[in-house]
């Protein structure tokens, strides 16, 4: 492996020349088709590169760059931290369990009615995005944005902002008050209309021509239920297929992992929108699916001798809190 072999010769490299390892892992980031876990480990050897070389600022930008690949990676936000407080706006995952361990690490969780009165400090955004008035407060503020933003939502928000330029009648499918949501929102001056169901709409009082976008962590199958209801009215509907493929093709996967066992844990926090929806998928699939976000909720009577148990969970949920469902499930 090639990529492999260059990344840990610019490990290598690093004690002696940090600037010519440094050249060999940035070439390494344009390489196509790296697996999730190959692009951490160059970010995360460039960042160390920066930080021999003394440049702390471009090794910081390396961690922002991780953590919009791995919102939940520790290693990421050490480095973002390590020179004084670092903040989250809003919880960093739907997690509570998440948010908690990562808080007792030292990031500091806060609203936008804490932001406001905040100068000088550093402020982490999470993938949700957030709307242009956030990032204007900032300069305004002095406040320095580690941007984790998805670069799908960010590539979304550019979309909507271009729609909303051309004067298009703009309906967003979505949870309404939910982070991204707001965000798109700010990129239209909230000139939108948001719904999480098509019976909240009056098909009667609708524009002739609309253009529909959807939050990204929405059913696919509901969006284009939607857009068949729509579209059946006689509206002209300029489709906008928004959904991020990492959340909506697991629908199908977990289609075929709810059918393989007798029954299904599926672990969540309460306030993920995606884990109340890939939920839904398993209990469909398999009614039954038990819906848990700790291992103190798991219920021994669910179970019953010889049977086969699928742990599953979230895009939100951490890796170590399924396995500790898993080892609760196996103490029985």
């Amino acid at each position: 492996d090639h990529v492999n072999a260059y990344l840990q010769l610019g490990n290598i490299l690093r004690d002696e020349n940090p600037e010519q390892a440094s050249k060999i892992h940035q070439s390494l980031t344009v390489r196509p088709n790296l697996s999730l876990q190959v692009q951490l480990d160059i970010h995360q050897s460039l960042a160390r590169d920066y930080e021999e070389l003394g440049k702390l600022d471009l090794a910081k930008m390396e961690g922002e760059q991780i953590l919009r690949l791995d919102k939940k990676n520790i290693w990421a936000l050490a480095i973002l931290n390590q020179d004084g407080d670092l903040y989250c706006l809003g919880d960093i995952v739907h997690n509570d369990m998440e948010v908690k361990r990562l808080e007792d690490m030292g990031l500091k969780i806060i609203d936008h009615d804490e932001l406001k009165k905040m100068k000088d400090v550093k402020v982490l955004i999470r993938a949700h995005g957030e709307p242009p008035s956030t990032y204007d407060l900032a300069i305004k503020n002095n406040i320095t944005l580690m941007d984790a933003s998805c670069p799908v939502v960010l590539k979304l928000q550019n979309r909507i902002k271009k729609s909303h330029d051309k004067k298009e009648k703009i309906y967003i499918y979505g949870k309404h008050g939910h982070p991204e949501v707001k965000g798109l929102m700010g990129q239209t001056g909230k000139d939108a209309i948001v719904f999480q169901d098509i019976n909240e709409l009056d098909l009667d009082d609708l524009p002739a021509s609309l253009t529909l976008y959807t939050q990204t962590t929405k059913s696919k199958e509901k969006f284009y239920e939607i857009v068949t209801k729509l579209t059946k009215t006689g509206i002209d509907v300029n489709v906008n297929d928004t959904l991020c493929r990492q959340v909506s093709n697991r629908d199908n996967q977990l289609q075929d992992f709810s059918n393989n066992f007798d029954k299904v844990v599926f672990v969540s926090g309460t306030k993920s929108s995606n884990g109340n929806a890939l939920f839904n998928v398993c209990k469909q699939n398999n009614s039954n699916s038990y819906f848990v976000s700790s291992s103190d909720e798991i219920d021994r009577s669910w179970f019953s001798k010889d049977e086969n148990v699928g742990v599953c969970g979230a895009t939100s949920t951490p890796m170590w809190l399924m396995e500790e469902v898993k080892e609760k499930i196996l103490e029985f």
